[in-house]
């Protein structure tokens, strides 16, 4: 019998061993992790910020690595960096983009680093363009919502440190704002009041977190024995909003929940000019809480998220991986667990006006 020991690279059979040479593996930092018994986190302080490590394991984690013959990726040297990130978003006159920017903003000026804010306009190509020109001018960059593939992504992040918003490409470090757990909640509180046909006010074509939200929605309302109507996709905007209503009325819901606030508020802007009263004939439920729900007539049942947290650790990932080389790891302890390769920050539905007891029709 002939096999192959895939640990040894040999081909044992009949007493005779021949070696098979294949490619040298390159040891990464969870292989050093592993051999000397610490957290990847660990080792890669070890190597980046040594001070911040205790000595005795700090000469324990280079003997190992030495021993397995780890080799550093390279990291542009402090003297050659900009300073500078990147921060794109995909409509700078969205105020849910407001939250992002002053995180991150917040996050680069207790660093010392600059921003370097561009609007893409909701556009794939602006995107890319962006990105292919800000190479020269900053060390790495945060995306928001982007409208790129997760392929293109991936390939960027191979020439730039990057950290997206909203999106959940393999390979790139990622923070979510978890909005399907937050559907499901403006589901049950929905449900609570006595509605059970739901119309959902889709966003813009292409949108990963549209496709989320609705998967979400999709599964709670077929668990409840609900109706569930899609209308889109609709660009983000308060005008979309009105026309939405519109459409909204012409269905047999009895309330809707918007994409995002923009498309909530236009369609309480709508509704309120045909007559048709919130909550008393129509239950609306936005997304986001941006500044403004709460001072709507009538304020906004919505789902609040911690946006400008989200910029925070979006900055807090793309600074670690600029001065490593490497993405962070989940870690084991408190310290580094907003530095994990991909963070879920939570979101909760706050009830406001906007929402009521189903109408007896």
């Amino acid at each position: 019998m002939v096999r192959r020991t895939e640990a040894q690279g040999r081909v044992e059979g009949g007493g005779t061993t021949t070696s098979i040479e294949g490619p040298p593996k390159r040891v990464s930092i969870r292989d050093v992790a592993r051999a000397a018994g610490v957290a990847p986190s660990t080792v890669s302080r070890a190597f980046s910020f040594p001070r911040r490590v205790n000595q005795t394991t700090r000469l324990h984690i280079e003997r190992t690595a030495a021993e397995l013959g780890y080799q550093r990726v390279h990291v542009e040297p402090q003297a050659h960096r900009k300073h500078a990130v990147a921060v794109l978003v995909s409509d700078v006159t969205n105020p849910f983009y407001f939250g992002i920017i002053r995180g991150t903003q917040h996050q680069l000026a207790a660093a010392g680093w600059m921003q370097l804010l561009v609007d893409t306009e909701e556009s794939a190509s602006s995107e890319l363009q962006a990105l292919n020109a800000i190479a020269d001018r900053a060390d790495g960059a945060v995306i928001s919502a982007s409208r790129l593939s997760d392929q293109r992504l991936a390939e960027i992040a191979h020439r730039l440190p990057l950290v997206v918003v909203n999106r959940k490409p393999e390979g790139v470090p990622s923070v979510l704002i978890d909005t399907p757990g937050g559907m499901e909640q403006a589901i049950q509180h929905l449900v609570s009041l006595g509605h059970r046909d739901i119309l959902y006010v889709a966003g813009p074509d292409g949108s990963w977190s549209d496709k989320r939200r609705f998967g979400a929605l999709h599964a709670a309302s077929k668990a409840l024995g609900l109706t569930l109507t899609r209308i889109g996709p609709n660009v983000p905007t308060v005008d979309s909003g009105a026309a939405a209503a519109d459409a909204a009325l012409n269905t047999t819901a009895t309330a809707c929940i918007a994409f995002n606030d923009l498309l909530a508020i236009g369609m309480l802007e709508r509704f309120r000019e045909r007559g048709v009263r919130v909550p008393e004939d129509m239950s609306v439920v936005g997304c986001d809480d941006i500044f403004g729900a709460a001072f709507c007539h009538p304020s906004l049942t919505t789902l609040t998220s911690p946006i400008e947290q989200a910029g925070r650790v979006a900055i807090r990932a793309l600074l670690h991986l600029i001065e490593t080389g490497v993405s962070a790891t989940p870690a084991d302890d408190q310290e580094d667990s907003a530095l994990s390769h991909s963070i879920v920050l939570a979101t909760h539905l706050t009830v406001r006006e906007s929402t009521g007891p189903r109408p007896q029709r």
